[in-house]
């Protein structure tokens, strides 16, 4: 899987690039870890587990209130957003940030890496 190096520089670039933003994962439905930039007191492999329930639950609340396709699940906290978006239907993206982060940027900015990491799991054969 030599392309997991270039989704772990593209997060690195995305935490390190956005003000605000304090961490991210890639992770596939299952809630098996691909990427990540986590702050130091976060286990991924558990990240990556909580993000896939999060994935599940959102999608049966979808269903059930027939709100469609989900697009995003955001959590808001008092310390901060957690926000998990699709990347295909093998990957998803959880960001992390900060209370002093705008919303409307952060979702573009999420728009924008979510775009570039689906592009680079497509071109890689490591994950058709």
């Amino acid at each position: 899987m030599a392309n997991l190096g270039s989704l772990q520089g593209i997060l690195q670039n995305f935490v390190v690039t956005n003000p605000g933003v304090e961490g991210a994962a890639i992770v596939t439905p299952d809630g098996l870890p691909l990427a990540s930039v986590l702050p130091n007191k976060m286990d991924e492999e558990r990240t990556a587990a909580m993000s896939a329930a999060m994935l599940s639950l959102g999608e049966r609340i979808g269903k059930e209130l027939t709100r469609g396709t989900i697009d995003r699940i955001f959590v808001q906290g008092d310390t901060g957003y957690a926000v998990l978006t699709s990347c295909g239907e093998e990957a998803m993206l959880l960001t992390l940030a900060s209370t002093e982060v705008k919303q409307g940027v952060l979702f573009l900015e999420i728009k924008q890496l979510s775009a570039k990491v689906t592009s680079a799991m497509k071109s890689s054969p490591s994950f058709a």
